[in-house]
């Protein structure tokens, strides 16, 4: 890894607006959030089972009561049957004939009907033998037209039971069971609709209570996602209604207290470490430089203090990039966040090692284009590339090639460095990104095995993603930034 110190630019960074918040609020309260919401999918399941339930239970008590009524209506037609039997057995025709006709008078909740054995009217208040009743004793349900009180003529159900005297005549025994059919064509026109507005009041209230608590939630996610960026001093809001949201978000705020103390206390010893370290070091290094300037040229201690030179330039280097990945990490860095134009920074890293390539025998070529800019760190964005095009000029043979290019995609801006070396193998890719970890085929090469780890840190500082593919041949290392960039001709 090489350190190269590249100004910071002093630019302000950009002031948050309020048209972001509204775009994420509308994003929340978007339907598909609201439906894949745990509080509207059990409120959702809470209704579907009441709705089955209150159906089940509605079904079952029309049911008996309709079973109840029949029996009621069965047994009334039953007792009127055996009462006539009773009677018929006293009298002749002639007499059960008068006593159907003053049964079957204004005002009377039977039905008669006293028919011949062709099933011609004898007497009653029906005026025909209703179709499919044979005179078994069977029930049989029928309609029949009825004179209303308003001299209208209106259809009717009626249930009845017929048998066959011992004339040859057969009489029909019924009651006007109207009033109950029309009960169950209320009770099957009205539960429908009572269940569809059970199952719409139900969306709705669990669509309110989902929202709020998905308001509850964003809240937390929100105040989840500005820590990640690196900001400690945000905590998790806490309401006045004191339920199990509030007592989450005081734990987690306890909890980010803990971690903030934590993180102070790291960057106290980072900055102690740096102050202790850092100076000794170099120190020591412009010591060794001074005791060398007074050895002859040729000695064996120059030989000795020259390697020292380099072993002390090699951990001057690591310790450096070991300061450079926990500022990262930590979110330091972010106060110094402004617009940074990537085209700029690749033409400046292709400039300082445009020398390098070349004594190697590398063509170092670039795809910028005019001004693509992004919110960042100047600083630690030119190190992430400084780094990856170190790696691509080192590991690239004589002959090969080394592109840096940015590119605008709909997901954000593209920062990639491609070569024609070796290459990493797909397995280890994950691995690479990883402190102090270095290839068996790069053993024996200089470096710390810490500049892909500093890339993955400066990548995870801006919120990006950094990728490794395969080129076809050797490595193509790809930086995501995610969010808009500006550019202009």
């Amino acid at each position: 890894m090489v350190t190269v110190p590249i100004p910071t630019d002093s630019g302000a960074a950009p002031t948050r607006t309020r048209s972001g918040f509204l775009a994420r609020t509308a994003r929340f309260f978007a339907l598909p959030v609201l439906l894949r919401s745990q509080a509207f999918r059990i409120v959702l399941i809470y209704v579907l089972l009441f709705a089955i339930s209150a159906t089940g239970l509605i079904g079952f008590t029309y049911w008996n009561a309709k079973r109840a009524l029949d029996a009621q209506s069965d047994q009334i037609i039953n007792a009127e049957i055996a009462d006539l039997r009773t009677q018929y057995r006293q009298l002749d025709e002639s007499g059960l004939i008068q006593l159907i006709m003053n049964r079957s008078g204004p005002g009377s909740q039977g039905l008669y009907l006293l028919a011949d054995s062709d099933r011609r009217y004898v007497a009653g208040n029906l005026d025909g033998w209703p179709a499919g009743a044979q005179g078994r004793g069977d029930f049989i349900d029928f309609t029949y037209v009825r004179r209303l009180n308003n001299g209208q003529m209106a259809e009717r159900h009626a249930r009845g039971r017929t048998f066959t005297l011992r004339s040859g005549d057969l009489l029909l025994v019924a009651q006007d069971v109207h009033d109950r059919d029309l009960m169950g064509q209320l009770f099957s026109t009205t539960v429908p609709w009572t269940l569809a507005l059970m199952i719409l009041l139900g969306l709705i209230g669990g669509g309110l209570i989902g929202r709020n608590m998905l308001a509850r939630l964003e809240s937390i996610n929100r105040t989840s996602k500005e820590i990640i960026a690196g900001d400690l001093s945000r905590r998790v809001p806490v309401t006045s209604s004191h339920d199990e949201f509030d007592t989450l978000a005081e734990n987690l705020n306890r909890m980010l207290d803990r971690i903030e103390r934590l993180m102070s206390g790291v960057r106290e010893v980072t900055d102690s470490v740096a102050h202790d370290l850092r100076t000794p070091l170099n120190r020591l290094r412009n010591s060794l430089e001074t005791s060398l300037r007074h050895l002859p040229a040729g000695s064996e201690q120059q030989s000795a203090l020259e390697a020292a030179v380099e072993e002390t330039d090699r951990l001057i280097a690591t310790f450096n990039a070991l300061l450079l990945i926990a500022e990262a990490d930590a979110g330091v860095a972010r106060e110094a966040m402004a617009p940074v134009d990537l085209s700029a920074v690749v033409r400046d890293v292709a400039e300082l090692y445009a020398p390098v390539a070349e004594e190697k025998g590398v063509t170092l070529t670039t795809e910028a284009g005019s001004l693509l800019a992004i919110d960042g760190n100047l600083s630690l964005i030119s190190q992430a590339l400084v780094n990856l095009v170190d790696n691509a000029v080192k590991y690239t043979p004589a002959g090969g090639r080394v592109a840096i290019a940015t590119a605008k995609s709909p997901s954000g801006v593209l920062l990639s460095v491609c070569d024609t070396g070796p290459g990493i193998p797909e397995s280890e890719r994950g691995h690479v990104l990883e402190r102090f970890v270095r290839l068996e085929t790069s053993r024996h090469s200089p470096g710390t095995g810490l500049g892909l780890s500093l890339v993955a840190a400066v990548a995870r500082l801006h919120d990006a993603e950094l990728t490794l593919e395969d080129n076809h041949p050797g490595l193509k290392a790809v930086l995501r930034f995610r969010g808009r960039a500006s550019r202009s001709q």
